[in-house]
C-alpha cells in the first residue's frame, strides 16, 4: 500500500469542517422548509450535502490530490443529479408523507421537533455516511486495483439508478399506465433499483477509500448507508405504501426485493 502514516489533525480539520458546512447547510434548508411549509426540501439537500462534503475534503485534505479529485468529481456527479431529480419530482407538490406523519406526533412546538428529528438526523447521517471521503482525503498511497473495482462498482450503482429513475418517469408520463405497476427493464430485476444503485454507489466510494490506509475503518459508513435505503426511511418504507395498490402482491412474489437478479416468469 506504501504512503506515510496519516496526520490525524489533519482529519480532524477535514471532519470537523464537514461537519460545520453539513450544519449551515440544514439550517439554510431549516429556513427554507419553514418559509415554504413543507420539509421535503430536505431530500433536495441530501445529495447536494455529500457533494459539499466531498468538495470540502477535497480542499482542506492533505492527501493523495488525484483521489480526492476522483472521489469529488464522482460524488458530484452522483449527488448533484439526486439532487436535481428529487428537485423536480417534488416541484408543485406537497408535503412529504413521511414528515406529515412524523410531525403529527410532535410534543410542542412543530418547528422545534423538525429541527431535531429532521434535519439534525439527516446532517448527523450526512457526515457519518461521508467519513470514507474525509479519511480518504488526508490518507497516502493506494493500491490501485482496490480503486478500480470501486470506479467499477460505482458505475454500475450510478447506472442502475440513472437508468431506473429515467426508465420510471417515462412510464408515469405515459397516461396508458395510470393504475399500473412498473415492472419493465430494471424495475423486473429489482423492486427497488434506484435504492440499490445509491447502496453501490457507496460501496464503490468506500473501497476507493479502503485502497489507502486507514479508509478500511470506514466500513460502518456503507453499512449504514445501506440500512437506510433497505430498512429505514427507503425500500421497507416504500413497500408498505406500495403493497395497498392492486398488483403488487405479484409483482413482489416475481421480483426481487433489493439486490438485482433475473426476473421469474408470470406463470412461476
Amino acid at each position: 500500500m506504501g504512503g506515510r502514516a496519516v496526520n490525524w489533525s489533519d482529519f480532524l480539520t477535514v471532519s470537523l469542517a464537514s461537519l460545520g458546512g453539513t450544519a449551515l447547510l440544514m439550517i439554510v434548508t431549516a429556513l427554507i422548509g419553514a418559509r415554504l411549509g413543507r420539509h421535503n426540501v430536505v431530500d433536495v439537500t441530501w445529495g447536494g450535502g455529500f457533494v459539499l462534503i466531498a468538495l470540502i475534503s477535497a480542499v482542506t485534505g492533505t492527501g493523495e490530490g488525484w483521489r480526492r479529485i476522483l472521489l469529488l468529481v464522482l460524488v458530484g456527479v452522483w449527488g448533484l443529479r439526486l439532487a436535481a431529480h428529487v428537485f423536480v419530482r417534488s416541484r408543485g407538490h406537497g408535503e412529504d408523507p413521511r414528515y406529515t406523519e412524523l410531525l403529527s406526533k410532535a410534543p410542542g412546538n412543530k418547528t422545534l421537533f423538525a429541527l431535531r428529528k429532521i434535519y439534525l438526523t439527516q446532517a448527523l447521517a450526512l457526515w457519518f455516511v461521508s467519513l470514507p471521503l474525509q479519511v480518504s482525503a488526508v490518507a497516502h498511497g493506494s493500491v490501485v486495483p482496490v480503486v478500480v473495482l470501486g470506479v467499477l462498482l460505482w458505475m454500475l450503482g450510478w447506472t442502475f439508478e440513472t437508468v431506473g429513475d429515467a426508465q420510471l418517469k417515462a412510464f408515469k408520463a405515459d397516461a396508458s399506465n395510470k393504475g399500473k405497476i412498473m415492472d419493465r427493464g430494471l424495475w423486473s430485476w429489482t423492486r427497488h433499483p434506484n435504492y440499490f444503485g445509491d447502496s453501490a454507489v457507496w460501496w464503490g466510494l468506500f473501497l476507493i477509500s479502503a485502497s489507502a490506509w486507514p479508509g478500511v475503518f470506514t466500513l460502518l459508513s456503507p453499512i449504514a448507508m445501506t440500512y437506510f435505503l433497505v430498512f429505514a426511511t427507503g425500500a421497507r418504507l416504500l413497500e408498505r405504501s406500495m403493497e395497498k395498490r392492486p398488483g403488487y402482491r405479484e409483482y413482489q412474489q416475481r421480483t426481487s426485493y433489493f439486490l438485482p437478479r433475473p426476473p421469474k416468469s408470470r406463470s412461476e
